[in-house]
């Protein structure tokens, strides 16, 4: 698979990945946008264990892009039989790790959250959420395998089609079992953990279907299921060790950054929570662009085109920006129009009074739009360690920065918010100045 660094090839990658890669986006927004409808309490429930949920899906994710990573690297180098050797033992690994969570989510939540939760009612929304959604995680984890071998192998189409099905699913279920809609019972939020589980299932089943019926599965041996290759999984482990250290890090600091908020009151949680998911869904473009860059400089490299390399990541960043600010200016400038007909009526005080909020999250948005790209651009090159300590730093910064901003000076959230900016730019400049070091073309995946 010969690539090249044309404004059309990235985008025919990348445009694919940016609706597959926004599964647990598109769940998320889901949730909120049913949840909002309920109660403060409900929306403010959700905006932490959905930020929990996702930390969850993170780790998976950052899993399986060794593999993905691997991948693209053998289809570089012309060797397609691999590929499904180097899938299975990333799907054997995803397996024993969806165990381990699920047994956690099931008996370790509400301990857990007690630790971070001081409302009894926000608490037991959060672990009645997770006694539903914990289910889907076997789903979830299976499939973000199969996403990172069509990503690998840049051939995305399906990954589209999936997930338009499974947001529709999500939608149909979340109205159905939040509400007690269509002669089901009414659950609340648990409902909506129910029905994102099920939509992943659903989901699934239809990416199994369409690697049966994919001619190319035979190229990639994928109908041959191989013993477990302890050396494989352990390159793959090498390579995915850091990215999914710096999602738990990153994710982990936004986690706590929520926390600190749900102390402030209900009314700050739920402003905090609808900003959240129109953080998430706004930044879909950049984890799609940044999941498509990752593949073609692994792929180049396996070509030996590495002065290819970083023109590859400038073109992938200005089309990232511009693709961001076209979608992301209209609802900074007009909330009461673009963000109504999803968080309703009951919700449009919430909405006016996170306008300024809003004003430094098209900042956040313009400068993640930047960083995401050359960040994901170390992981394309196997520079994953020195991503993870770029991550680490900037997260030690960013919580420092929260606790005494929020705790300390009670800044009120517009500064409180204003610190993704910071880290974001400081990751910005760490990740160019290593690639533009030129040290990575001495790692080797």
């Amino acid at each position: 698979m010969q690539l090249n660094t044309s404004y059309r090839q990235i985008l025919a990658i990348s445009t694919p990945i940016m609706l597959g890669s926004a599964v647990q986006n598109v769940i998320a927004a889901t949730d909120v946008v049913f949840l909002a409808r309920l109660s403060e309490a409900d929306l403010a429930a959700i905006g932490i264990v959905g930020v929990f949920y996702l930390i969850i899906a993170a780790v998976g994710f950052g899993f399986s892009k060794g593999g993905q990573i691997m991948i693209a690297r053998r289809m570089g180098e012309g060797a397609i039989e691999e590929v499904g050797k180097t899938f299975y033992m990333m799907v054997y690994f995803e397996l024993a790790l969806a165990i381990f969570m699920f047994l956690f989510m099931q008996y370790g939540a509400l301990e857990f959250f007690s630790y971070f939760i001081d409302s009894p009612d926000i608490l037991f929304k959060c672990v009645d959420y997770l006694k539903y959604r914990s289910w889907g995680v076997f789903f979830s984890y299976v499939g973000v395998g199969i996403v990172a071998l069509y990503t690998g192998v840049a051939r995305t189409t399906f990954i589209v089609i999936d997930t338009l099905i499974l947001a529709v699913i999500n939608i149909v279920l979340n109205y159905a079992l939040i509400f007690g809609n269509f002669g089901f019972p009414e659950m609340g939020i648990g409902g909506a953990g129910l029905a994102s589980s099920i939509a992943e299932a659903v989901a699934f089943v239809l990416f199994v279907g369409y690697i049966y019926f994919d001619k190319k599965s035979v190229d990639y041996n994928l109908f041959k299921l191989p013993k477990i290759d302890f050396d494989i999984i352990k390159q793959q482990q090498k390579l995915s060790m850091p990215i999914v250290a710096q999602a738990v890090v990153g994710m982990g600091s936004w986690f706590f950054f929520f926390s600190l908020v749900e102390n402030l009151g209900e009314k700050e949680s739920a402003i905090t929570s609808m900003m959240r998911i129109v953080y998430l869904v706004l930044s879909i473009p950049t984890w799609g662009f940044a999941s498509g860059v990752n593949t073609m400089v692994s792929n180049l490299i396996g070509q030996n085109r590495k002065e290819e390399v970083m023109p590859l990541i400038w073109k992938t960043a200005v089309l990232c920006l511009i693709v961001t600010f076209a979608i992301s200016l209209p609802v900074v400038m007009f909330p009461e129009y673009s963000l109504y007909p999803f968080f309703g009526e009951i919700n449009l005080d919430l909405i006016r009074d996170a306008q300024s909020t809003l004003y430094v999250l098209f900042g956040i948005l313009m400068i993640f739009a930047l960083s995401g790209i050359y960040f994901n651009g170390l992981a394309g090159a196997g520079a994953t360690l020195y991503g993870l300590m770029i991550q680490t730093v900037c997260a030690i910064a960013y919580v420092l920065y929260v606790t005494f901003a929020i705790k300390q000076l009670q800044v009120g959230l517009e500064w409180a918010w204003a610190s993704e900016i910071f880290y974001w730019m400081a990751i910005y400049i760490l990740s160019f100045w290593y690639l533009k070091s030129n040290k990575w073309h001495k790692l080797s995946v």
